[in-house]
């Protein structure tokens, strides 16, 4: 018998797949603006309403960031012709349909400020599998730990998971077609600033699509009302505001609960912390600039306070219930999905193989 949850989950995914076949065919028929926009509309209430149907965290989560989110606003953008579906010549089917349904962003030549290389990274994505094996171990000893550890341990297991999770999605990409595919972070505890931290090193895919959606169609108005001095914080305000937005719409689908606001406030307080450091910025150029020994700390402590004060409250209130952070390894699912992100680190099938055999045997050390 088919769990229900994993039927659920195999229906969404099934019907996802064919709304993108049909969104790849009105490409070359139906031109970019409202025609088109009409016709991506059913896909797009498809994608909102079937996640619905999910009820679990773990398995439902990823599929309603990747739809609900990432997905109906990757289809906004390709109703005007613009955005990672949008391609001259066209993207072909499979392709099409793996960046429509997937956080994955094709590879662009490295950028300068990159902290990280394509030879060291593979190393650092094992490393992080066994630093969140060992953070999810380290919960069932929580009554015994200060809460100001306990919440430097969420933070870590936010970023690690969320990461590996990424990077464990886009493995079936880079086997079956190939790609060279861009990392989803940075490295964002080696960030200098908040500018640095949001902009380029965290969760790069939801930022690549901000962009376009959200950052650039408010600058542009703004500079006709306010100029080009001051338009860049009303456009990182509304950024800001939509993502928090957006993060509520993720817990609702997940807890069903009433929201509480403080995860979109968290976001605000960001886009206004932002928005000042920009302007500072931009009034006294490289004069007061930081030192990174100072800047780096000051950066991630900022992120984690404002975190432990308006973002995790709310996960824990909403999730409690469902998740309990000692339930994975004694399961055996924090195994598999530990291991299962190993491979997606790993160059070849033969190192996946190996890595996966090895790290399972590590792991389930912890989870004794």
């Amino acid at each position: 018998m088919v769990d229900p949850e994993i039927q659920a989950l195999t229906q969404i995914w099934l019907t996802a797949t064919v709304s993108l076949i049909f969104c790849h065919q009105i490409a070359a028929r139906i031109p970019s603006g409202a025609a088109r926009l009409l016709s991506v509309l059913p896909v797009i209430y498809l994608f909102t309403t079937l996640c619905l149907r999910v009820s679990s965290v773990n398995l439902g989560a990823p599929t309603i960031f990747y739809l609900v989110w990432l997905g109906n606003f990757k289809l906004l953008l390709f109703a005007f012709n613009q955005g990672p579906l949008s391609a001259a010549p066209p993207l072909p089917l499979l392709r099409f349909i793996a960046v429509g349904l997937l956080p994955i962003k094709t590879k662009q030549p490295p950028s300068p400020n990159s902290s990280t290389s394509n030879h060291n990274r593979p190393i650092l994505l094992l490393l992080k599998c066994g630093l969140l094996a060992v953070i999810v171990a380290s919960y069932k000893y929580r009554e015994f730990m200060q809460p100001y550890l306990i919440m430097a341990l969420y933070c870590c297991h936010v970023y690690l998971g969320l990461e590996l999770l990424l990077a464990m999605t886009a493995l079936p990409v880079r086997a079956v077609l190939g790609l060279e595919l861009e990392p989803q972070f940075d490295e964002p505890y080696l960030a200098t600033s908040l500018q640095d931290f949001w902009g380029r090193r965290w969760n790069l895919m939801v930022t690549s699509i901000l962009r376009p959606t959200v950052y650039h169609p408010v600058r542009r108005i703004s500079t006709r009302i306010l100029g080009r001095r001051w338009a860049p914080a009303p456009a990182i305000l509304a950024t800001f505001l939509v993502s928090g937005l957006m993060h509520e719409v993720i817990y609702y689908y997940m807890s069903r609960a009433r929201p509480t606001w403080e995860v979109t406030w968290f976001f605000v307080l960001h886009g206004v912390c932002l928005a000042a450091e920009v302007a500072l910025k931009k009034a006294v150029g490289r004069r007061l600039q930081l030192p990174k020994v100072v800047s780096r700390p000051l950066t991630v402590g900022f992120v984690a306070v404002t975190g432990g004060w308006l973002f995790f409250p709310q996960l824990r209130h909403d999730f409690q219930p469902q998740f309990d952070y000692r339930r994975p390894l004694a399961h055996g699912n924090g195994v598999v999905t530990v291991v299962v992100v190993v491979a997606a680190a790993a160059p070849s099938v033969h190192l996946h193989v190996a890595l996966f055999t090895n790290m399972s045997n590590t792991i389930k050390i912890y989870a004794r």
